[in-house]
């Protein structure tokens, strides 16, 4: 690949998919940004020769391929697919609706795997590419009142490492990114949506939840700025990485959660090990 790529971006009418969109321009990359209102993204990056704004529903296979179709028409390739488009079911599982809890996995699962089957084809041509999903720390560690995101993103993370393999022979890369707690705009009421309260045994962590949520808006400590710079930069380098965890307190977390799983094994290693047919 030249050292000018293509660019391709969802969900980049706003929050980190607009500095992703712009640390790509800065760079000297061609960006496609869209979004559902291809509006929204002029309005928040401007006009500039190397950006084409276009129109994109991640839920609309249709959609979808006329997006990556514009892409090709006026840049005739596509290096880069950087899946960020997402949404925030949040709440106690009892209490978040089959149709929300499947609405969220539309978004967060399905849009990035819609997206990724239109573009392989142009970058299996191409002999060349990278496939970039943003999941999150919810995609390795579950926590509660997360029920339904963490879902979403455990399945990306399975989806893109089966993935890897099976694209790699044709020169196509993939990676995966885990951000902890950046100051985007997933806890504000345009991409977070709070299950109705209907459980008392629920509704008084629910309170306590969504106090400290909505008191942690506008005050996490990751600048996603800096993460969109830097995602930019592992994602046009020669060998990106397989997996990005991105953020002090992300490095943290999964950490831990290593931790924790070799722990898991060991506690009863014994009898997982010993539970072959006799006659093995």
């Amino acid at each position: 690949m030249s050292a000018t790529k293509v660019v391709l971006v969802t969900g980049a009418g706003r929050g980190m998919g607009v500095d992703i969109a712009r640390s790509a321009l800065d760079a000297g990359h061609q960006v496609v940004a869209t979004a559902r209102n291809a509006r929204t993204v002029t309005e928040a990056l401007g006009n500039h020769d190397d950006l084409l704004a276009v129109a994109l529903d991640v839920t609309d296979p249709a959609s979808v391929q006329a997006a990556v179709d514009a892409a090709i028409d006026r840049f005739g390739r596509v290096d880069v697919l950087i899946n960020n488009a997402g949404n925030f079911y949040a709440g106690f599982f009892e209490e978040i609706t089959p149709e929300d809890f499947r609405a969220q996995l539309e978004t967060n699962l399905f849009g990035p795997l819609n997206v990724t089957r239109a573009v392989l084809p142009v970058m299996r041509a191409q002999r060349s590419g990278v496939v970039v999903t943003i999941s999150s720390t919810a995609g390795l560690i579950g926590q509660e009142f997360c029920t339904a995101y963490a879902a979403s993103k455990f399945a990306l993370e399975g989806f893109m490492e089966s993935l890897t393999p099976e694209v790699a022979p044709y020169g196509i890369h993939t990676m995966v990114v885990e951000p902890g707690f950046f100051r985007t705009d997933l806890l504000t009421p345009e991409s977070t949506s709070y299950a109705q309260p209907s459980i008392a045994d629920y509704a008084e962590r629910t309170e306590q939840t969504v106090t400290a949520w909505n008191g942690m808006n506008g005050q996490q400590g990751g600048d996603p700025a800096k993460l969109a710079q830097a995602l930019i930069g592992l994602a046009t380098s020669e060998q990106p990485p397989v997996r990005w965890v991105a953020g002090a307190d992300a490095v943290a977390g999964v950490e831990q959660k290593a931790k924790d799983l070799l722990a898991q094994v060991d506690a009863h290693r014994g009898l997982s090990s010993n539970l072959a047919h006799d006659d093995a």
